[in-house]
């Protein structure tokens, strides 16, 4: 017997569920999706969220400088020739060219090193810490390891520095490819370089005038008595460190502006923007960049894909939209991706803005741009998340003509956008026309249905679901079992998940989430369900996962006997006792709750080496008050 038909037997559902539709029929798929008038995206433009979009047809194909020096590179081996055409084609590089091409050739990182060497050595280019961060990041790998230790040693001798972001993400880099060499020699290299690097003393001297009181002239005052010598770097270092403190950040950038001999670049209006880009000084952002544009200084690639994903992380759509659209009229061109994950930003609001989803797909397209299919997507996300399925149907439609076929990316929005709705039944209907249709619903259509059904507190129907998933011999995943417990415990249906997830995975080789069985203790804790806890604590340990002492040490401290305990810690066992730290951690919890003689008690089951623990005979007053207790 299968997996799929072993968990419906278990369930008990098979009979009373595969016997009956799902959902019965109240719209067909077809009319929602397939059968939509001949229109166009144009057709929307009476809508107060359209837009014009370019006919596919008159589609013009425009190519910017800095996407013809990346096609240049990628397409020839390193040569004098390659050089010679490289500086033929393009007599000036800036710094936000050369993070532009390096950003574009991050999968190669070979030719990234060749173009960045070549780059550096044009006189009156001019580095800085920020290029070097790309060029290092792109250069962690196995593969170019010897690239990325010369590049690292010629930043430092260039006065340049490592920063705190930088190291943090190439140390988790190669922990993660477990280079334990590589990561040791980082840290040393690291930590040396901040001993040696007399600028810290610098930079901190200046924060610290900066921090110590409101902005005022005595402030600036004092700034000028401290005699530094401003250079981007410092200026670079100072803003990162006042990144909590945006306002102070600006009236330093302004302050320092007006020293003699010094004025701002490319490198300092790119780094106070991204200290800026917070609710509280978006003002002051949009003050800096207007003030970048008129000093002819363009927002680095790098920079914008940062901001942009601030603004998104802090749902700041509106401000996500304007900078996409202020990047997309300027030479260094967000990607599609970039694109993409800002409509699906968008459509992951509650009620998202479909002005915004309109405004970014215009732009996209009035560069030269054809829709893709992700693009396409991303439109249609929005407009069924937003409830608005005619227009959806529409869009639809114009992908169709545009040669791209609904999926089960577009099958899905529909279904998710039915269940926020609470049109659960359309809903369901969606999947039968799917299968009639040719298109087969994949694990992750039928998950946002029974995710729908859930959120909609039918938890019943959503294992009816489930139960004719199973029975069309699908199998399923950590993502499904994960919304089904969940479902049951907005239900207070402990129990209930407590047996599902011990039949998903005692017959089959389902393997849920830590999450998911994290979430579970806890609720079957709360409801006094201590042996069910163990019980998953004990399939966990099977499972590989480390273990989860802490609500167990709350509860039986709390509520629990020495048996208790004692069955606990047994859970814990790895080999042949669990670690010295447990048995100290849940004493210690008996003591904070007052329960001294359940503690003692405990301790005459403890093994030898931990009631001679140091810790132990501290708790109970000495070494030998421990011994005789024993």
């Amino acid at each position: 017997m299968n997996r799929s038909k072993a968990i419906l037997v278990s369930l008990r559902l098979a009979n009373s569920f595969l016997s009956t539709r799902v959902c019965s029929t109240s719209r067909p798929l077809r009319s929602q999706v397939t059968m939509f008038s001949h229109s166009s995206l144009s057709s929307l433009s009476n809508q107060s969220y359209s837009s014009h979009l370019i006919p596919t047809h008159q589609k013009l194909y425009f190519s910017s400088m800095p996407n013809s020096v990346v096609e240049l590179v990628l397409a020839n081996e390193w040569s004098i020739e390659l050089e010679k055409e490289l500086d033929d084609s393009h007599p000036a590089w800036n710094h936000e060219t050369v993070i532009f091409v390096l950003k574009k050739l991050d999968k190669d990182p070979e030719k990234a090193s060749d173009f960045f060497n070549w780059v550096c050595e044009k006189d009156g280019f001019r580095h800085s810490s920020s290029l070097y961060s790309i060029m290092l990041r792109i250069l962690a790998d196995k593969e170019t390891m010897k690239q990325f230790w010369v590049t690292l040693r010629k930043m430092k001798q260039e006065g340049f520095y490592l920063d705190e972001e930088t190291y943090f993400t190439i140390s988790g880099k190669f922990k993660k490819e477990k280079m334990a060499s590589d990561v040791a020699a980082l840290s040393h290299f690291y930590n040396r370089m901040i001993q040696e690097n007399a600028m810290d003393k610098v930079v901190g001297s200046v924060v610290d005038v900066i921090l110590g009181s409101v902005w005022n002239d005595n402030v600036e005052k004092q700034l000028g008595e401290l005699n530094v010598v401003f250079s981007d770097n410092v200026v670079i270092r100072v803003l990162k460190e006042l990144r909590s403190y945006p306002s102070k950040a600006a009236s330093f950038f302004r302050c320092v502006g007006k020293y003699p001999g010094y004025e701002h670049n490319t490198v300092t209006y790119n780094a106070i923007a991204r200290v800026l880009c917070q609710h509280d000084s978006i003002e002051e952002f949009w003050s800096v960049i207007e003030e970048m544009k008129g000093a002819d200084h363009d927002m680095d690639i790098d920079t914008y894909i940062k901001i942009s994903r601030q603004f998104q992380k802090n749902k700041m759509m509106e401000d996500a939209v304007k900078l996409y659209e202020l990047m997309m009229d300027g030479p260094f061109k967000p990607s599609v991706q970039d694109c993409s994950m800002l409509l699906r930003s968008i459509s992951a609001n509650d009620n998202p803005n479909l002005d915004l989803v309109f405004r970014v797909a215009k732009k996209y397209e009035s560069t030269g741009h054809t829709l893709s299919k992700a693009i396409y997507d991303g439109i249609h996300r929005s407009l069924t998340s937003a409830g608005r399925f005619n227009e959806a149907e529409k869009i639809v439609n114009v992908m169709q003509n545009a040669g791209y076929e609904p999926d089960n990316i577009t099958y899905s929005q529909v279904v998710f956008g039915l269940c926020k709705a609470r049109r659960l039944e359309e809903a369901c209907e969606v999947l039968d026309e799917m299968e009639a249709l040719g298109c087969v619903p994949d694990i992750k259509t039928w998950t946002i249905l029974i995710q729908g059904h859930c959120a909609a507190g039918e938890v019943d129907k959503a294992l009816m679901c489930f139960a004719s998933m199973m029975g069309k011999n699908y199998d399923a995943d950590a993502d499904l079992v994960d919304v089904l417990i969940n479902g049951f415990i907005s239900q207070r249906k402990i129990e209930g998940a407590y047996n599902l997830l011990i039949e998903m995975v005692n017959r089959t080789r389902l393997r849920p989430w830590q999450a998911t069985y994290k979430n579970l203790i806890e609720k079957l804790l709360g409801v006094m369900k201590l042996e069910e806890a163990l019980e998953l604590l004990r399939m966990m340990k099977k499972q590989n996962y480390p273990p989860y002492p802490d609500p167990f040490v709350q509860y039986i401290s709390k509520f629990g006997t020495v048996e208790d305990a004692a069955g606990f810690l047994k859970a814990l066992t790895v080999k042949e006792y669990p670690s010295s730290s447990a048995y100290v951690h849940l004493l210690k919890s008996f003591f904070h709750e007052g329960r001294y003689s359940e503690a003692k008690d405990l301790l005459f089951k403890c093994p030898h080496h931990i009631r001679k623990h140091a810790e132990v005979c501290k708790l109970f007053g000495s070494t030998d008050s421990t011994a005789s207790a024993a």
